[in-house]
């Protein structure tokens, strides 16, 4: 499979290290240095692409490859106001797509147990329920988009919260992501479970981008020589 890379900082190159030892083929490397590069020509030369950039270049990065006719995996967080979208522009041209916030085999089973645990707490409302996540310095949004997916999986399910902040808070209808930088932290996400009598807590670390590498290589694969839009529920049959 040969493979454009929209975004070639950290997490584009393990996604290279792992792709090309898999026996794919890099043919598109894209950083903010040659961003004009990034043209219908040389992203006919991909069957698929992976685009790891940012809030502000995600959107149109996308809609590049849907007017190219390329396959899309994306995994940009920080530009969801625009998902929608994107993702009916897709539809509507019979285009290819697949968005997570995370791609790690790991904190895809996360996701799963998160909205299964806080279904079993709206029974229990003597807990409050907080999220944090911890991420390396470098990373430019926050709450980051897998902090986010899990407080929107807890509020689909607690019909006592409506919204989620990204600080402390006293209210009982909003949610708190507590979002912390250090380095080196690859990403830790807690969501934390108190009440009087005792703590109840799931936690992801990750040890290292090698998991987000491999599962964005393996949506890739699933993607191709497919139509529609996609998420890590399909390839992972969840």
């Amino acid at each position: 499979m040969r493979i454009a890379l929209i975004g070639y900082g950290k997490m584009g190159r393990a996604i290279e290290e792992i792709a090309v030892k898999k026996g794919h083929e890099i043919v598109l490397k894209i950083d903010l240095h040659n961003g004009h590069e990034l043209n219908p020509h040389n992203l006919s030369k991909a069957d698929v692409a992976i685009e790891f950039t940012g809030p502000g270049s995600a959107e149109s990065n996308l809609r590049k490859c849907l007017e190219a006719g390329i396959p899309v995996v994306c995994g940009s967080t920080g530009w969801l106001d625009q998902y929608e979208s994107v993702k009916k522009a897709f539809e509507n041209k019979g285009g290819t797509f697949l968005y997570a916030s995370n791609f790690s085999v790991g904190v895809n089973i996360f996701f799963e147990l998160n909205k299964k645990l806080a279904a079993m707490m709206t029974a229990h409302p003597e807990y409050s329920v907080q999220i944090r996540e911890t991420h390396h310095t470098q990373k430019k949004d926050a709450p980051s988009g897998t902090a986010i997916t899990l407080a929107e999986q807890v509020i689909e399910n607690i019909p006592s919260l409506r919204s989620w902040v990204n600080r402390p808070s006293d209210s009982d209808a909003e949610l708190s992501i507590i979002s912390e930088r250090a380095d080196p932290a690859p990403g830790t996400h807690e969501v934390m479970y108190k009440s009087k009598i005792d703590d109840l807590e799931i936690r992801h670390t990750a040890h290292s981008r090698e998991g987000f590498a491999g599962g964005a290589v393996l949506a890739a694969e699933y993607i191709y020589n497919k139509k529609g839009v996609f998420s890590m529920k399909n390839v992972l049959g969840f």
